[in-house]
């Protein structure tokens, strides 16, 4: 990102951009509640430049899509998977339920093992479940934190609440957006480096478009924090939790 370092300085600092953009993006829900995804930017500014890419390399000539087809679906695949075995690995639960299973027991108080509602709801922590009804409208509902329990009335075990198989369906769909969103950084983050890597070794690899595509992920990175975030925060987790 800065002339005269070594280019896995360069590496480093591009990525780091990148990463710092996606929090940026992130960081919008301290001003946001909620939002919502344009699924259209995956056509536009993905698909369609893919096709545009392998139609003017000449190489596939009327079979321009099959690799953007190909690369497409074996995405799909893998979040098919994963959706299937995310119950099989504790994660398609409830959000408050499958934390608080997935404690690390050197973590957890021993007060709070007597006390197993003080798992699911800590103290001071109400959790905000939105919910929305036949009519389309929209609301709140909180939970009681674990001090709130009448003496005697604590739940003796997994509690889950009013979330039904709707709360739990979406939970698996914000868990899904995450997993995928995290794997394509990987690319992003080895697109970044070999940018700068290759500078001064190959003729067409220049410090400015190196730089460049640092920008462009970065820039493209920003709505993908907030795409994170916001279901986050929607599914009742706090605002810094979400963040």
């Amino acid at each position: 990102m800065l002339q005269g370092y070594s280019s896995v300085s360069q590496a480093l600092l591009g990525t780091f951009f990148t990463w710092a953009m996606t929090a940026a993006g992130a960081a919008l829900v301290f001003i946001f509640s909620s939002g919502q995804v344009m699924l259209a930017a995956s056509y536009w500014s993905l698909l369609a430049p893919a096709v545009e890419m392998a139609t003017s390399s000449g190489g596939f000539g009327a079979f321009a899509f099959f690799p953007v087809a190909v690369g497409f679906t074996l995405g799909a695949a893998f979040v098919y998977l994963a959706d299937l075995l995310m119950p099989h690995l504790g994660a398609g639960e409830d959000p408050q339920t499958a934390l608080a299973l997935n404690l690390d027991p050197a973590l957890v108080k021993k007060s709070d093992l007597k006390d197993p509602a003080s798992l699911l709801f800590p103290e001071r922590e109400l959790s905000i479940r939105i919910d929305k009804r036949e009519n389309g409208e929209v609301y709140q509902r909180k939970k009681l934190a674990a001090t709130d329990f009448p003496e005697g009335a604590a739940p003796s075990g997994p509690v889950h609440g009013n979330s039904g198989q709707p709360g739990v369906s979406s939970w698996r769909r914000i868990a899904l957006l995450i997993l995928a969103i995290t794997i394509h950084n990987i690319p992003e983050g080895l697109a970044v480096g070999v940018g700068f890597g290759a500078v001064e070794k190959t003729a067409s690899a220049t410090f400015e478009s190196a730089r460049n595509l640092a920008i462009g992920i970065g820039i493209q990175n920003f709505p993908e924090g907030l795409a994170v975030s916001l279901p986050l925060r929607g599914a009742g987790f706090s605002t810094w939790k979400a963040f």
